[in-house]
């Protein structure tokens, strides 16, 4: 039997994302039933969803720039995919997954929320076209020198992979800034956001793609 998520929500959603709690709220029941029982969610993180989950990838809309288009690599269950199509509907999002079980819980998620800024993706990264994206987002998929050989390719000319990472964010950066120069990063940053608000802020590595990354000035829905 699964533990279940507070079926109210916390008054700091109703604060930072108030036209995107109901939505927030319904897509919190659905990966704490579904998504528990498929074993997409583990039931151990069915109680912390609000504070390890949905408003850890909420933060990171912070740093993407209006109209942007977006893939989330390896999405899983949708974060942080869906939670940003969730607070920001200017954003067009690619659920990018290559399991058909995870596909078929995000398909009936985005159907269910009536995400009309969302598409799910079955795919590979590597699978998918050079420089279509203005924005490329994963969470706890790879380390981060193999993450940016997926991601940073699908970015156009000036656009940004955002890799939501743990506290070995520094190091990784560190061991990978050759590789990552390689693959035509430009500028590299880490974030902490949410700071004096989450009980667990959440640290994304931030990299602007070059010419050499994607090589198009326009992403797939364009800016």
């Amino acid at each position: 039997m699964t533990e279940e998520v507070s079926r109210e929500t916390p008054p700091l959603v109703d604060k930072l994302f108030p036209r995107a709690a109901a939505r927030l709220s319904a897509y919190a029941d659905l990966l704490a039933t579904e998504g528990s029982l498929r074993g997409l969610i583990g039931p151990r993180e069915v109680p912390r969803l609000w504070d390890r989950h949905l408003l850890n990838c909420a933060v990171v809309e912070r740093l993407i720039p209006e109209e942007s288009s977006v893939a989330d690599i390896g999405t899983g269950a949708g974060l942080p995919g869906i939670v940003l199509a969730i607070v920001r509907p200017d954003l067009h999002v690619d659920l990018v997954e290559p399991l058909l079980r995870r596909t078929t819980f995000l398909q009936e998620a985005v159907d269910a929320l009536e995400l009309d800024n969302a598409r799910v993706v079955r795919a590979r990264a590597e699978d998918l076209p050079p420089a279509s994206y203005d924005i490329v987002t994963s969470r706890a998929v790879a380390p981060l020198a193999k993450l940016a050989r997926w991601c940073l390719p699908l970015c156009v000319e000036g656009g940004l992979m955002l890799a939501m990472k743990g506290s070995s964010a520094e190091e990784e950066l560190d061991g990978s800034e050759r590789e990552l120069m390689k693959l035509g990063a430009e500028v590299c940053h880490i974030h902490q956001l949410g700071g004096e608000e989450l009980a667990h802020p959440t640290t994304v590595v931030s990299i602007v793609a070059g010419r050499a990354a994607g090589g198009s000035r326009h992403g797939r829905h364009g800016r």
